[in-house]
Parts: structure tokens; C-alpha cells; sequence
């Protein structure tokens, strides 16, 4: 058996000692003034050594106190790391892109990241503003662009953008159905911030309509993708955004014609990141997800839209 005081009253003297104050120790604690002085008093008693003297302006440690003090404080940090160690604390990864880019491709394989790196718990920032790696804490970035992407900052790239028209396919077979590039302008073209139709029906009807166009707006491309499943009109979209859709069978392809996008998605990272390893691992999860995908996407989104190999 072990001849050890009670450990309210250690901890009072403990907190007593390094604050040499009664009133910081009880609000340290979060007890009264007069119970820290009671607990000081009653070790006293015990140890039958004074350990501190009174003084008008605060406390002061005897010699038998200063020396008691410091195994004391020892003893209490041991145990507060030995806790700590039973508990190790999470390692937190933060992710910063757009919200369509978190909403159509990153959320829907976080279980998959928390499966392969249980120890690592991911933290998303989904905002159309550029995070900041020094204020904000930023782990990683996606970045649709072309590097370099800023002083002190390295990439990778994710994937090469390539944009599709889609649509519902009811929307595709329906009463004005959608065989060919021109037929697209039949319907309502959802149009996002980035304002790519114009281009794309450029790129494939060799001309850009100058009027009958019917457009509906939306803030994000998500949200147009979105207004696209509920069968609202066609939308034009990057590949990777809506393969699940496409091989669900909530989308389709109505046309094969495709335009590559110039900036591509690359994962940004720090040169000296402050979670080198957590960063790594992170970035490597990202790129192994893309090379994982399934890639035969093209054949059954025509197979979804016409129901033979035959769509255009």
C-alpha cells in the first residue's frame, strides 16, 4: 500500500505552487478560493510541513514546499501523458476545392479513404474562394488550371478535363429525341459559371446559334448536373463528375462528341508541407482513386441514351 495524500488536496498544492496564488489556482481547477486554501491546509496537516507562506499579495513556497513541488509537478505531467497516450489524438488532413468538384467526385469516395487510412480523418473546405495554405490550415488543394499555382507550391495532375453533353434518358428519347450534335439545341442547355456551351456547340456544329437557344442558369456545375438527372435539360459536364451517373443509368450520353478542356484538375500540395506525410498519403489516395476508376465509360453511356452501339 502505497502512504500517498489525498489527490484533490495534491492537485490544490500542485496548482497553488506554479500559479502562487490561491484565487488563479481555484479558477484553474474550477473550484472556490477558500476550497483550495482548505486542501493546502489539510496537506499541510498531513505532511505536517508547512509549505507555503501567506503573504499579502499572493503566496510563496517554503523550502520543504519548493522541494515537494517539483516531484509533485512530475507525477501529474507522467499521468497526464500516460493518458494522452491511451488516446492519441486524431491526425486531421484538410482538403480544400469547389464544391461541384467535392459534390461530384471527392464525397462519394471518402468511405473508401477512411477504409485504406483509418488513422487519418479528413476535414473538406468546399468553397468556389481559394483557400490560403498558410491561414486556413490547407493540407491539400484540387485546382482546375494549369501550374505553376502559386510561389512555394507544388502539383500533380489528377485528371485532364474533357466536357460531354448529358442528359436524362427519357429527355434523350423523347418526343424532339437527340440524334445528332444539332438536335442538342432543341432542348434547354443548362448553363453553369463557366459559360461552356457556346464553345462546344462551336466546336461541333462548326458555328455557334445565334438565337432559339433556350438556357437555364446555375451558380454551380453540380447543380446543373443535378437539374440534367431530374430530367430538366441537357448539361454539360466533365466525365469524371458524372461516370457514376452515366453507369447508373441516371444519365446518359446522347451524343459521343466530346471537347477537351485546356485546364485540367491537378492536387496541390505545399513544397514543405506542415503534415509531409499525412500530405503524401493523401495525394497518393487522390491519384489512385483516378487510376482505379473504370475507363469504358464512352461505350455504355451510348448503350444508356439508344440502346444500341449505334448513337452518335
Amino acid at each position: 500500500m502505497r502512504n500517498l495524500p489525498p489527490l484533490n488536496a495534491l492537485k490544490a498544492f500542485e496548482a497553488s505552487g506554479r500559479h502562487l496564488n490561491f484565487s488563479r489556482a481555484a479558477d484553474e481547477l474550477g473550484v472556490t478560493q477558500g476550497a483550495v486554501a482548505q486542501q493546502v491546509r489539510s496537506l499541510e496537516e498531513i505532511l505536517q510541513i508547512k509549505l507555503f507562506h501567506r503573504q499579502a499579495r499572493g503566496l510563496s513556497l517554503t523550502d520543504e514546499g519548493r522541494a515537494y513541488l517539483a516531484p509533485i509537478r512530475r507525477a501529474f505531467d507522467m499521468m497526464a501523458e500516460a493518458t494522452e497516450n491511451l488516446s492519441p489524438q486524431d491526425v486531421v488532413a484538410t482538403i480544400s476545392s469547389t464544391p461541384s468538384f467535392a459534390t461530384r467526385w471527392l464525397v462519394p469516395r471518402l468511405g473508401y479513404f477512411a477504409q485504406d487510412h483509418p488513422d487519418i480523418r479528413l476535414r473538406l473546405d468546399a468553397s468556389n474562394t481559394l483557400a490560403n495554405f498558410q491561414t486556413d490550415g490547407v493540407d491539400i488543394a484540387i485546382r482546375q488550371g494549369k501550374p505553376p499555382f502559386g510561389p512555394g507550391l507544388v502539383s500533380v495532375p489528377l485528371f485532364s478535363a474533357e466536357l460531354i453533353a448529358v442528359c436524362h434518358p427519357d429527355l434523350a428519347s423523347g418526343h424532339s429525341p437527340i440524334q445528332s450534335p444539332a438536335d442538342l439545341i432543341n432542348h434547354v442547355l443548362l448553363e453553369d459559371t463557366h459559360g461552356q456551351w457556346p464553345l462546344f456547340l462551336e466546336a461541333a456544329l462548326g458555328e455557334v446559334p445565334v438565337s432559339g437557344l433556350k438556357t437555364m442558369a446555375f451558380s454551380q456545375t453540380s447543380l446543373a448536373i443535378d437539374a440534367a438527372i431530374a430530367g430538366q435539360g441537357i448539361a454539360l459536364a466533365n466525365r469524371e463528375f458524372v461516370a457514376g451517373d452515366l453507369e447508373a443509368g441516371r444519365l446518359c450520353q446522347p451524343v459521343s462528341f466530346a471537347t477537351p478542356v485546356q485546364e485540367g484538375y491537378h492536387v496541390v500540395t505545399q513544397r514543405t508541407p506542415r503534415q509531409a506525410k499525412v500530405a503524401e498519403a493523401v495525394r497518393n489516395w487522390l491519384i489512385k482513386q483516378v487510376q482505379e476508376a473504370s475507363s469504358p465509360v464512352q461505350a455504355e453511356t451510348k448503350v444508356n441514351c439508344h440502346g444500341n452501339q449505334n448513337a452518335l
